[in-house]
């Protein structure tokens, strides 16, 4: 028999599942040939003709990233970077590491004033904030050695998107619009964003003429237009003019890295992530190798007790992220003991019933004899047993709001995932240490967590979302409610969660997360709560091998659109 606590829990748990279904329709894509879920319905039917003529996952990932390009101009981009995890049909797991890099002027000091205080406008805004983008070169790369297409029938799409313009809805146009006021400061920006100085509405057709032309350069001439061509003499020439710090060298040294992935285990499920310089993988991993040491019933969904044992997990791998992850191929990054049973073991000895003060919580610490609000998400897999899972960004939300000049691309303000003073906070709040330090060539480190995750051999789950500091949690929450919780992928993805980042010492939590129940209960367990209008915006797909059955949702929180045939 329900004790009257557990009556409430189980209620409001059907109360919610019941206003999923019926307010937002919550029931998945369903395919029998592969799905793509991404962040905008053009760029998801992009990826979908791909899969149609033929073409496999990573055909299809590289057609929407160019594509998300256009029409997804907030995170989507070329003038950016990002991660890909792949699961190829032969049963082989890789990572290609695309994340921008910090210039070769860069130094430790130039986001500081004359008293060595952080002047955080110097990260986030002007030329100097930006890295060197790796996008064009990530997808290149990606196709060159995984897809099975050529680069001009994958980016064509993209190309006339940009050139023939496309029709903005109300959240597009709301979205531009958001940042008008920055747009207009910047002429190369005015140009494209706004509608000669006014703002979009509903029904404008976007086009981006400088877009397409740079897009066709690339469809030509390849990864060589973009890093030593024609497209860097133009973008070398924009940044001196607006005393910007990017040389040509620095975008003929780019290079992609190829990286192992981050992998590990949840109860009998193969977690397939991304490895530093996203501090994605090994901090989900980390998260689930302490929560497999306790055991959830469904009614215990976002109960007080449930709500306490993830924000103490979450205090604890936010602590470790600040302390002891960057690049790997300049600092010595503790994997393997962070992502280690043993190690969540003894973390999970540590969370009891009583709420731990942030400030009470340290990273951990390492034995000697041992071995980072705008980005976007797509998820893709085919028939043929490839699977996709894709996080790129420009950072913030159009990135510093630069369009470069005549060639029409968002430029991204990465430089402020860097650790610009230790303990001081990025524009996510997160804190950093000399791991995470500024320096040329450099990748700073990423929130990003692009996972796939394997049952019986096959890819089961795609998944990924954007938020910042948040993606960490967010992903974490929606495989839990899969696994322990045994919701199909919309309602994961769908229900409200809550999110804890070590420092500062709250729970962030969407409203229909916490019944007033909850709510008080955390409380008196002397929590700080802060309400956020949304936590993340996943990606995902899950695939059933007994019925070969796929199934792709979007998150309700944005307006993108899964796909399948």
């Amino acid at each position: 028999m329900l004790t009257s606590s557990k009556f409430i829990q189980v209620l409001f748990f059907i109360l919610f599942l019941f206003s999923t279904i019926y307010s937002f329709n919550g029931n998945p894509e369903r395919a029998k040939h592969g799905m793509v879920v991404s962040a905008s319905d053009l760029a998801t039917d992009v990826g979908v003709s791909i899969l149609k003529k033929g073409g496999n996952a990573v055909d299809a990932s590289v057609a929407v990233g160019f594509a998300l390009a256009v029409t997804f101009p907030s995170a989507g981009n070329i003038g950016g970077g990002g991660f890909m995890v792949i699961h190829l049909s032969n049963g082989n797991n890789t990572t290609i590491d695309f994340r921008e890099t910090a210039p070769l002027a860069a130094n430790g000091k130039m986001y500081l004033d004359s008293l060595g205080n952080f002047v955080p406008s110097l990260s986030q805004t002007g030329w100097t904030s930006a890295g060197v983008p790796g996008t064009v070169a990530g997808l290149i790369y990606t196709l060159q050695k995984y897809g099975t297409m050529k680069l001009k029938d994958v980016i064509q799409p993209a190309i006339d998107l940009a050139e023939k313009g496309f029709v903005l809805s109300k959240k597009m146009a709301e979205s531009i619009n958001f940042y008008h006021e920055d747009f207009l400061k910047i002429e190369t920006s005015k140009n494209i964003f706004t509608k000669s100085g006014n703002k979009f509405v509903e029904g404008d057709t976007l086009i981006q003429k400088e877009l397409a032309n740079t897009l066709k350069l690339i469809c030509d001439k390849g990864k060589d237009a973009f890093y030593n061509g024609e497209i860097a003499k133009k973008f070398i020439a924009e940044s001196k003019k607006n005393n910007g710090i990017f040389t040509l060298k620095d975008l003929k040294d780019y290079k992609v890295m190829e990286r192992i992935p981050i992998e590990g285990s949840y109860r009998g499920y193969k977690i397939i992530s991304m490895p530093p310089p996203s501090s994605g993988g090994i901090c989900l991993i980390e998260a689930l190798n302490i929560l497999e040491n306790f055991s959830f019933k469904k009614e215990n969904w976002n109960s007080a007790e449930y709500l306490h044992t993830l924000a103490e997990v979450m205090k604890h791998i936010y602590a470790d992220r600040s302390e002891h992850m960057g690049d790997p191929d300049f600092y010595d990054v503790p994997t393997n003991y962070l992502i280690s049973k043993q190690y969540a073991a003894e973390l999970k000895d540590e969370i009891g019933s009583e709420t731990i003060p942030s400030n009470k919580i340290s990273a951990a610490k390492i034995p000697e004899h041992r071995e980072k609000e705008e980005t976007t998400h797509f998820s893709v897999a085919d028939e043929f047993g490839n699977a996709v899972s894709t996080t790129y960004t420009l950072n913030g939300g159009f990135g510093n709001k630069i369009v470069v000049g005549g060639l029409g691309f968002m430029l991204n303000n990465e430089m402020d995932d860097f650790s610009a003073k230790p303990g001081v906070p990025n524009q996510f709040g997160l804190i950093g240490s000399k791991a995470n330090s500024i320096q040329p060539k450099k990748r700073m480190l990423s929130s990003m967590t692009p996972t796939i995750i394997i049952k019986d051999d096959k890819p089961f789950m795609v998944i990924g979302s954007p938020g910042g500091s948040t993606i960490i949690t967010t992903v974490l929450q929606t495989i839990l409610n899969v696994i322990d919780f045994d919701m199909n992928i919309y309602d994961a993805i769908a229900a409200p969660k809550i999110h804890h980042q070590w420092i500062p010492d709250q729970i962030d939590f969407e409203k229909p997360a916490l019944s007033d129940e909850t709510y008080k209960n955390l409380i008196s367990r002397g929590y700080k709560l802060n309400e956020v209008k949304s936590l993340g915006r996943m990606e995902g797909i899950i695939i059933d091998s007994s019925t070969k059955t796929f199934l792709g949702t979007s998150d309700p929180r944005g307006f993108g659109k899964a796909t399948g045939w």
